[in-house]
């Protein structure tokens, strides 16, 4: 019990997970010790390529991030082209063709999507982050942009007040609201909103939100029902199939006659029926929500931010 426990503070402390680490590559195998080609740095400085864009729009961002985070990891190693990039070009695509209005990144991260939001758009760009070492390092993000966006640290959720924030154990991305396990260490109390109540203290008339809180989705769109029906932003929301998201989510955009695509391959896609897995080909995909069909500008726009993607590697 006590080594879990240490573990457990180990893993919500990043300074501790780190310092733990730097011993282990020290000790044999035997005793747990660890390769030290597979220890990540404590910080990762790297230059991430940028589709192109309009004139005076910047051409590349130099990032100073965690090294032991999950995503700079991955776009030191890959870039935007393997970070997702179909749903990157849809993202792209609706900051091209939905009507004025803010971008909302919900579950943001380090903040991939408003890092491009701010420097491909004139919009106001919000980040919604509750892990608090990751909400700093959106923040750093922001200001490499130059132009800036706003890092919200909260969990939009169905309810108003503070929410339990568990840390995931092997994968930072998957960090998420729950309620709290007995003996787990790792996890804090946050700041939680509905999107409903945000938009309505902040004066906020989103166009484009991306949703991405690793299983509490149907949780973000209920406390935004209001938001959706006086507004009706372009959706980007990621389904991981076999818990009842599924559901839940069609229960809720239903009745507010929404567009499902699923979001998968070379654009334009085919509308669905339903948000199921069997839709779409990956165990978790992000869906794309419009509030009436997608046109063949909107297709084009994504086709041709795809290409520019592929060259972000």
């Amino acid at each position: 019990m006590v080594t879990d426990h240490l573990r457990e503070i180990v893993r919500r402390y990043p300074l501790v997970r780190f310092a733990a680490r730097r011993l282990r590559v020290r000790l044999p195998r035997s005793m747990g010790g660890l390769d030290p080609g597979r220890v990540p740095p404590w910080s990762r400085t790297f230059t991430l390529a940028l589709p192109e864009g309009g004139a005076g729009d910047p051409r590349e961002l130099t990032l100073h991030l965690p090294g032991y985070l999950t995503v700079p990891r991955r776009l030191a190693a890959h870039g935007l082209a393997g970070h997702g990039p179909d749903a990157l070009s849809c993202f792209l695509a609706m900051l091209d063709r939905t009507r004025p209005g803010a971008v909302l990144d919900v579950g943001s991260g380090v903040g991939v999507y408003a890092m491009l939001a701010a420097t491909r758009s004139r919009r106001p760009v919000f980040a919604f982050e509750p892990t608090p070492e990751i909400a700093l390092a959106a923040r750093s993000a922001a200001e490499a942009t130059g132009r800036g966006f706003t890092v919200v640290e909260a969990a939009l959720s169905n309810h108003n007040g503070s929410a339990y924030l568990r840390r995931a154990r092997h994968n930072d991305m998957c960090n998420t609201i729950g309620l709290p396990r007995r003996q787990d260490l790792s996890g804090t109390t946050v700041r939680a909103a509905t999107l409903s109540r945000w938009c309505e203290s902040e004066g906020c008339s989103p166009a484009v939100v991306k949703i991405d809180t690793a299983g509490t989705e149907p949780d973000v769109v209920a406390g935004g029902l209001g938001v959706l029906r006086r507004f009706r932003p372009w959706l980007l929301v990621r389904v991981r199939p076999g818990r009842g998201l599924e559901e839940r989510l069609m229960a809720l955009l239903d009745p507010l006659e929404y567009t499902w695509y699923p979001v998968n391959g070379r654009p334009p896609y085919q509308p669905s029926r339903e948000i199921a897995a069997r839709s779409s080909p990956a165990w978790e995909r992000m869906w794309l929500l419009t509030p009436e069909p997608a046109g063949e500008g909107f297709w084009a726009a994504a086709r041709a931010w795809r290409e520019a993607l592929a060259a972000c590697s």
